[in-house]
């Protein structure tokens, strides 16, 4: 990825644990590092194809001065989300925060804190076989594109499927989407787990029916086991419901443990069972 820099830009502001940094205030030093694209600035010569460096200071600047916080850690974060958010172009953003002279009594030149953060793409699971489920799984989208850290990038279609694991109840309505997040994986969870209950989900038996089930099946390529969250998604191989729905949103995608591509796990699966479901 390209890259383009922003070294040193000194911003006056009240940062810092201490009353009085936060009443006199003090010079702090910001650097960026932002992640982008430039082949068709390169060869077009068009700033629209780019990111505007002095644009960026000034919304660095304004976003600095805005608002006083005690922790540096604080400031760099708001920096990398507002930068993010706001530029298309950009994918990920390095935020080095710097603190010339610092109130610690002692002889140094100046403290600081650095930071890395991206957009991520992952892959989530919808189902519903309570109620009226198309508006729980079209409630739930629209909730996700509500957030300010999500953007929902596709849908599948939504499709009837057979109950699993507990065959003894409603058919359900099941579908997919690709999102982009810049949530880690256990705070994507937690926006998933909040809609749901706010959909009226209760977790009453294992496999049974539901208003509205979010499962995170992909983030990134990463490998994740914890005793709150699994990904990949356990069993995604032998999912009907989702297979289908993945294979109309991302057929290349591969599965980052068996590097098989979710057009050739559902191939797998219907050849196993001809029925298209277990």
């Amino acid at each position: 990825m390209d890259k383009i820099y922003i070294d040193n830009l000194e911003i006056f502001a009240h940062h810092g644990v201490y009353e009085e940094e936060q009443r006199l205030g003090q010079k702090f030093v910001v650097s960026l590092v932002l992640y982008t694209d430039t082949r068709k600035a390169g060869l077009t010569d068009d700033l629209k194809q780019t990111i505007n460096y002095g644009e960026i200071a000034r919304q660095v600047t304004k976003l600095v001065q805005a608002k006083n916080h005690q922790l540096l850690e604080c400031v760099a974060e708001e920096i990398a989300r507002m930068l993010l958010r706001v530029h298309p172009l950009l994918k990920q953003v390095t935020v080095k925060l710097s603190k010339p002279w610092a109130p610690v009594g002692l002889p140094l030149e100046t403290v600081g804190v650095e930071i890395t953060r991206g957009w991520h793409e992952a892959y989530l699971s919808l189902g519903s076989n309570l109620g009226d489920k198309a508006a729980f799984l079209n409630g739930a989208v629209t909730l996700l594109q509500a957030q300010d850290d999500i953007v929902v990038e596709k849908r599948s279609d939504w499709i009837i499927t057979e109950p699993y694991g507990v065959t003894n109840q409603p058919v359900f309505l099941n579908g997919c989407i690709k999102i982009r997040t810049l949530l880690t994986p256990e705070e994507l969870l937690n926006v998933t787990q909040a809609i749901e209950s706010q959909a009226g989900r209760e977790r009453l038996v294992h496999w049974g029916p539901r208003t509205l089930d979010i499962d995170i099946l992909f983030y990134e390529n990463e490998i994740i086991g914890t005793e709150r969250l699994v990904v990949p998604h356990p069993e995604i191989e032998k999912r009907i419901f989702v297979l289908q729905p993945m294979a109309q949103i991302a057929p290349w995608l591969r599965h980052p443990i068996s590097r098989k591509t979710i057009s050739q796990l559902l191939a797998e699966l219907v050849k196993t069972d001809e029925k298209g479901r277990l």
